[in-house]
């Protein structure tokens, strides 16, 4: 335990539950429905609605061995190959050989994918696939489906829900064990405020943290907030350095900022080239995937031919594919591209990267449990092992399902798990502080844009130690500036924006305290100062925690596999190592020989 927890009032209200799950989107509501049909009195939290999550947004599709002469071993193979040598392999088998399953009962809870005329899930391909397994809905909606079909499964099963609420803290008690977590319920309402729910099972499924850049493919609720509120209850994150940036971002102008329209790896899995704005495609001779090479490869290829050219974007072209199949494959990319004055039936797209998905997180083993006891943590969020340094596309949805299903069987399967009474009633008497936590000054509201493009130029597509520096530097700065006054600037109230901007500059810290120590270029973690792999040296984790000082710790494992969260635990699948295989050292040491 850090004893590190936001300011903010104190809880005026409670409730009790079995499980509280942390978040709407695909992991989250697929842990509360199993965890409810096993008898769990289970609370659903979520920043915003029920179905605004990061899943709605999601548009190629989802992974999975589903086709004819596809099998997992193949499936397999190709997500080792997208996470460069850092994916924990036994986490990637359990993800492709239940995967197929896991879709199986995505669908017998009612979600529709496209289909061919013989009534076989229709299958495409993306970036980093050798086969089409990528089945989608609606064209280029399947985010929005599957959650349709889970929201509708949610609301039917009648779970707890409580919407608008940012959650702050993790309750603990005096042993380090989760007792619930705290939360802010915007608006007027019976929660309204500050309350607590009280649970011995939390699951974090808060999605990413796409905010901390300037331009992200993220809605604006993904702050980090999940990865903020592990790392201050004392929890471990690992390969936080790994940030996607989608290659064919629509390019909005070099000045937008905030949530950019993405144009789905779908379209080039499909035959869309990427052109510069002579019209010569530039991938073909640079990966035998051409257009279709993994993620990291073609953003930096598009960056590079962008500094080459002094070019502030590069070209999607489909328009071979014709107004019919925009109209029927596309419909979604096709409108956001119309509302922005492209027309891609008759133009090329522009196209740029920007800050997509983080492939590390809240550091979990095989059943979604973190370093800290009774907190679960599964999709974007959580770093299981499955992505490595750089995450395969249309992965994400499946990871979510297959690691959901894991974590549910292990908190419906645990033994001494006291249940609460799931009609208890809203309590409202005061709930005491955690004893001895400190608190964190927050930031003024403000402080976020300035984060973000801090972010932006020091940790970006192309890193280096000199703008790592810099921002660490800026960063440190801006909480040195929160830390002057006792409570933080005067006009830095708690509330949401207070309390986003705080998370957002904690996560920030991590990820750059991750990236000045991998003195390396691996998957989506590109040094220009050092611009080759280094297998010898950084075939390997850093986790990361924050120390009582409130400063990152970095700490390396000996090699690709991860330690066990729960050393010495037998029935822990990942516990192959010793507790031991850590080497600790302060974030700004240098590298080890």
């Amino acid at each position: 335990m850090t004893g590190i927890r936001l300011t903010a009032p104190a809880p005026g209200w409670a409730i009790d539950a079995d499980v509280v799950v942390v978040g709407s989107g695909v992991a989250g509501l697929t842990t509360a429905l199993r965890c409810a049909a096993a008898g769990l009195a289970t609370v659903v939290v979520t920043k915003a609605r029920l179905d605004d999550g990061s899943t709605r947004w999601a548009q190629g599709g989802i992974a999975a061995a589903l086709g004819e002469g596809d099998t997992p071993e193949q499936h397999l193979d190709d997500t080792l190959v997208a996470g460069a040598g850092l994916c924990d392999e036994t986490a990637v088998r359990a993800l492709v050989t239940e995967g197929p399953g896991a879709v199986g009962r995505l669908i017998d809870t009612g979600a529709h994918f496209d289909t061919t005329d013989t009534g076989a899930i229709a299958l495409t391909r993306e970036g980093g696939h050798h086969r089409r397994r990528i089945a989608h809905a609606g064209g280029d909606a399947t985010g929005a489906e599957i959650s349709r079909a889970l929201v509708e499964a949610v609301r039917s099963a009648a779970l707890r829900i409580i919407e608008n609420a940012l959650v702050l803290d993790l309750l603990t008690d005096a042993e380090g064990r989760t007792e619930g977590v705290t939360l802010h319920v915007m608006g007027e309402g019976q929660h309204d405020g500050v309350g607590a729910v009280h649970a011995p099972a939390v699951v974090l499924a808060t999605g990413g943290m796409g905010q901390v850049f300037s331009a992200t493919t993220n809605p604006p609720v993904s702050t980090g907030d999940g990865v903020a509120l592990a790392l201050r209850a004392g929890a471990e994150v690992s390969d936080l350095e790994f940030v996607q940036f989608h290659p064919t971002v629509l390019f909005l102008g070099a000045d937008s900022e905030g949530q950019q329209p993405l144009v789905s790896e779908a379209v080039r899995g499909e035959g869309a080239h990427l052109v510069d704005a002579s019209g010569t495609r530039f991938m073909l001779g640079q990966h035998e995937l051409a257009e279709l090479a993994p993620r990291d490869i073609v953003a930096k290829a598009i960056t590079r031919q962008m500094h080459l050219q002094g070019a502030e974007h590069m070209y999607l072209d489909a328009r071979h594919f014709g107004a019919e199949m925009w109209a029927q494959r596309f419909p979604t990319i096709l409108a956001a591209c119309r509302t922005h004055g492209i027309d891609p039936v008759t133009q090329p797209i522009p196209v740029a990267p920007a800050a997509h998905y983080a492939s590390g997180g809240v550091r979990t083993d095989l059943r979604g449990r973190t370093t800290v006891p009774g907190l679960y943590a599964c999709g974007e969020v959580a770093c299981t092992g499955v992505h490595g340094a750089n995450r395969l596309a249309s992965n994400s949805l499946l990871e979510g399902l297959v690691f959901a299903e894991r974590i549910a069987a292990d908190i419906t399967g645990a033994t001494g798990v006291p249940r609460a009474d799931s009609g208890a009633a809203v309590r409202r008497t005061s709930v005491a502080d955690p004893a001895g936590a400190g608190t964190v000054a927050l930031l003024t509201a403000e402080s976020r844009t300035a984060i973000q493009r801090i972010m932006t130029r020091g940790a970006g597509v192309i890193r280096s130690a000199g703008s790592l520096a810099v921002a660490a530097e800026e960063l440190e700065a801006l909480q040195l500036a929160a830390d002057a006054a006792e409570d933080g600037p005067k006009d830095a109230v708690p509330g949401v924006e207070a309390w986003e901007a705080t998370n957002l500059l904690l996560v920030s810290r991590v990820l750059i305290a991750a990236a000045r120590e991998r003195e390396e270029t691996r998957g989506c973690h590109w040094r220009e100062d050092r611009p080759d792999r280094d297998d010898a040296s950084w075939r390997r984790h850093l986790v990361v925690r924050i120390a009582t000082d409130r400063q990152p710790v970095v700490r390396t494992t000996d090699g690709a596999a991860f330690p066990p969260v729960c050393p010495g635990d037998p029935a822990d699948p990942t516990d192959t190592a010793g507790s031991d295989s850590l080497r600790n050292h302060p974030a700004d040491a240098p590298e080890e020989p």
